[in-house]
């Protein structure tokens, strides 16, 4: 869980003060403790960072906002990371207890600065670690956000999704991330009876019986809160109720009978385009294009019901994302949490809201695809140009049509990837 980054840097405090907070590697991590429902016992416990005590940076707020501002938010992630790993492994935490770190994806884009390096490759040897990330992170950078995934789970770390349920659309993003812990923001245990409430219960319900996901419900400070959570699904809680942020325990006890937090299988991320990917498992049919448009209009009209898909894709060329198409296209963006549309031509924002991909010389842009995921449907209709030379309306694609949802999601991940990183001045620094 980490702290909404919304504090101003007062404008009296000088960039060498940051500068020299992040030279020196002044942070210090504090941990929450992560307990089973059922037991009571500690599971693991969560990373927290302080700046210097007594000066500006001493919230973690006041800290990430200074460093975005100076354009080292990237290093100070990292920085942030080292420091709870060092003192893990100076508890001597081992790998029946979970250590949980909060990640910015860009972080990942950047590079692990060279002096915390040792620090972090002792990490994967000694630690067992899931690494948090926020929704927002894969509508900000999604090609970044997936690998970060694969790179922890390469090192056999799990993933948690961090703050799920404080925007609602960002239950569309379960699937991409296949987060091993679905965090629950702690939002939710103060409004249990609000009906946006039960739909992320439900959609979090049927992500974690579908996966053999852990639900943890964060910010436990009450009984009463402690009874939410059990009815929310979770299993596993954290919050003042059982321990407030401190320094971890010198080797931290643990009963025989505690089982380590469940890791999932790492799904198998495969160099395919989305035709490839489903007609290998569906029927293929041959049609025009003509005959194409109305089951395309039917799976984008799916992207506006009352729980906003993720909606992606593939023109071939920018001359097929018409004005009619745009303007349907920029409607859902309004509601929904990632739009794109990729092709041939298109720049990196169609039209406001939506995504755009200019594809190169590779094998999407011969196919046409309308992928939608949501909650609770998924649908995809890919097609491969056959390369006729007649009419538009009459030229003739093979086809498949499935709501198969590991296969849409598959699909989905393969577009993804090529959905460069929203441009922000601090980003661009971060990856220059």
């Amino acid at each position: 869980m980490r702290l909404p980054i919304k504090a101003i840097v007062p404008a009296v405090h000088t960039a060498p003060d940051i500068h020299a907070v992040l030279d020196r590697r002044a942070v210090t991590p504090v941990f929450q403790p992560l307990i089973d429902l059922a037991t009571g016992r500690v599971l693991g416990y969560e990373a927290l960072s302080r700046g210097p005590a007594g000066t500006p940076w001493e919230s973690p707020a006041a800290l990430f906002a200074a460093a975005r501002a100076a354009g080292r938010e990237s290093e100070l992630d990292w920085i942030c990371r080292a420091a709870a790993y060092r003192a893990a492994l100076d508890a001597d935490l081992g790998t029946e207890l979970t250590l949980f770190v909060n990640m910015e994806p860009t972080a990942w884009r950047a590079g692990c600065p060279a002096d915390l390096e040792p620090v972090v490759e002792q990490a994967q040897r000694r630690l067992r670690v899931v690494t948090e990330m926020t929704e927002r992170a894969i509508a900000e950078d999604p090609s970044g956000l997936l690998s970060a995934v694969e790179s922890c789970r390469a090192a056999g770390w799990g993933v948690a999704l961090d703050d799920v349920g404080a925007d609602p659309m960002s239950l569309a993003m379960l699937p991409f991330v296949h987060p091993d812990v679905v965090k629950l923001d702690m939002g939710l245990l103060q409004a249990p009876d609000d009906p946006k409430t039960a739909q992320v219960v439900a959609a979090v319900y049927a992500y974690a019986e579908a996966s053999g996901a852990t639900v943890l419900a964060e910010g436990i400070e009450t009984t009463r809160h402690l009874a939410a959570a059990r009815t929310m699904g979770a299993t596993v809680g954290q919050g003042w109720h059982f321990g407030r942020p401190a320094p971890l325990p010198a080797r931290p006890s643990l009963s025989p009978s505690v089982r380590p937090l469940r890791l999932l299988a790492t799904p198998i991320a495969a160099d395919q385009t989305p035709f490839e990917i489903v007609a290998a498992q569906r029927p293929v049919t041959r049609t025009s294009k003509s005959q194409l448009m109305p089951l395309s209009r039917h799976l984008e009209a799916l992207a506006g019901g009352d729980e906003p898909p993720v909606l992606l894709a593939c023109f071939q060329e920018a001359r097929h994302f018409t004005p009619a198409t745009a303007t349907r296209f920029r409607r859902i963006a309004k509601h929904s949490p990632l739009v794109a549309a990729l092709g041939i031509g298109l720049p990196a924002e169609p039209v406001p809201g939506v995504r755009g991909a200019c594809l190169g010389d590779d094998r999407l842009r011969g196919e046409w695809n309308v992928i939608v995921v949501g909650p609770h449907r998924a649908a995809a209709l890919v097609a491969r140009d056959l390369g006729d030379e007649c009419m538009d309306s009459a030229r003739r694609f093979d086809f498949a049509i499935t709501h198969d949802r590991a296969l849409v999601v598959a699909a989905a991940r393969s577009l993804l990837r090529h959905i460069a990183p929203v441009s922000t001045p601090a980003l661009e620094m971060a990856i220059a």
